[in-house]
């Protein structure tokens, strides 16, 4: 399986959590009680606050669906005996279900749910951050934007949608480049570093976004090196923006959301009250609409009645290996056999498996942002299921 540690602006995350400290409903931690220099680490109890109830805490606009909803037929399985491996030790599935970070897992196999599980105060209609997940989705919505022509083609520059980045490093790149993480303009994604890029850029959008990539020197050819990015998924939301003449939230009602029949409202953080999506992060979703999305992208990005909402190889060119690593495609992590996931922080996934016509989605809350055993206990239950259906 190939990994690379999905991350978040740290930026955002503190000023999300800090909100939600403030509100009436929750009691926070104090400053002396949590670690406020490395947000990541705050308590797993802060965060299961903040992750399902974004809404009302900090700015976020509205994906509403529409009048009809693609139903998945009621088709459980038993998994009882189904078992994984984790370093070495066997577990069974009930053993995943009990653990602290697990909120919610959904299987399903073609338009059949074989397995559903939710944690207490977890429902069906929990709408969860899925933090990087999202830039698959951007991707997806990059996608339609070609087909619909207001982008003519990914192998088109960047600085032709975002004129101000003519004359910079990015001057040449392309977006098929930016969506490989492969500009090879220099970006640092060190969290410890306080003087990172990441640290400094990672929560920019609109014009403070575009300046401070402007400044950044080309470090190497583009597209022949990755080099995880938040800005520039961050620029890629940009980018979709410019080319469309709207925003994201409302181009995702009108090309996915409302006509693949998604079942409720989903909601997109905001960079400021009435401002701009992250491209790189925070749509928030209950885990039957995660698992839809998966579907559409298996789907190729057809509707039922056939509609073409991608480019007819969109989906191929996306889960192709870029040049640079070959376990990612346009902001889509790839595995063997023709797999591919959406991926996010504290272990949010959407993994996709078009050969066995299966979709896997993970609504989670792990004790640390990245690779931990949070991460290698779901990523062991999603093989395990996999290669059992």
């Amino acid at each position: 399986m190939k990994t690379q540690a999905s991350r978040f602006s740290a930026i955002i995350l503190f000023a999300l959590v800090m909100d939600l400290a403030n509100a009436e409903h929750h009691q926070a931690p104090s400053a002396a009680d949590a670690d406020t220099t490395n947000v990541l680490l705050l308590p797993q109890d802060v965060r299961e606050q903040v992750f399902g109830n974004i809404r009302g805490v900090f700015p976020s606009r509205t994906v509403s669906v529409g009048d009809s909803v693609k139903t998945l037929n009621a088709a459980y399985r038993d998994f009882d005996n189904l078992t994984y491996q984790v370093q070495g030790q066997t577990y069974k599935l009930a053993d995943f279900f009990k653990r602290k970070a697990h909120r919610g897992l959904i299987v399903v196999k073609g338009n059949d749910i074989v397995l559903e599980d939710y944690t207490p105060g977890h429902t069906e209609e929990t709408r969860w951050v899925s933090f990087s997940v999202s830039k698959s989705i951007t991707s997806m919505l990059i996608g339609a934007a070609v087909k619909d022509g207001y982008i003519d083609s990914v192998d088109e520059k960047v600085a032709d949608y975002l004129p101000r980045l003519k004359g910079t490093s990015y001057e040449d790149i392309r977006i098929k480049d930016v969506l490989h993480m492969a500009s090879g303009v220099a970006w640092n994604e060190d969290y410890a570093d306080p003087a990172s890029d990441v640290a400094l850029a990672g929560a920019l959008n609109g014009i403070d976004l575009v300046q401070y990539l402007a400044k950044l020197p080309k470090v190497a050819e583009p597209g022949t090196t990755f080099n995880y990015n938040t800005g520039e998924t961050n620029l890629v939301g940009e980018l979709l923006r410019s080319a469309i003449g709207n925003n994201a939230s409302e181009y995702l009602e009108h090309k996915i959301w409302k006509p693949y029949g998604m079942e409720h409202d989903a909601y997109w953080l905001l960079s400021s009250e009435g401002g701009v999506e992250t491209g790189g992060c925070c749509l928030n979703a209950t885990l039957r609409d995660y698992a839809r999305i998966g579907m559409f992208a298996k789907a190729e990005g057809v509707l039922a009645d056939g509609t073409q909402v991608l480019p007819a190889q969109w989906m191929n060119h996306s889960v192709t290996p870029s040049e640079g690593f070959d376990g990612y495609g346009y902001l889509w992590w790839l595995f063997d056999e023709g797999a591919y996931s959406a991926r996010g922080i504290f272990q949010q996934w959407i993994f996709i498996d078009p050969k066995r016509d299966l979709v896997i989605a993970v609504h989670s809350n792990a004790l640390q942002a990245v690779e931990d055993d949070d991460f290698r206990h779901v990523a062991a239950a999603i093989q395990a299921l996999r290669f059992v259906l």
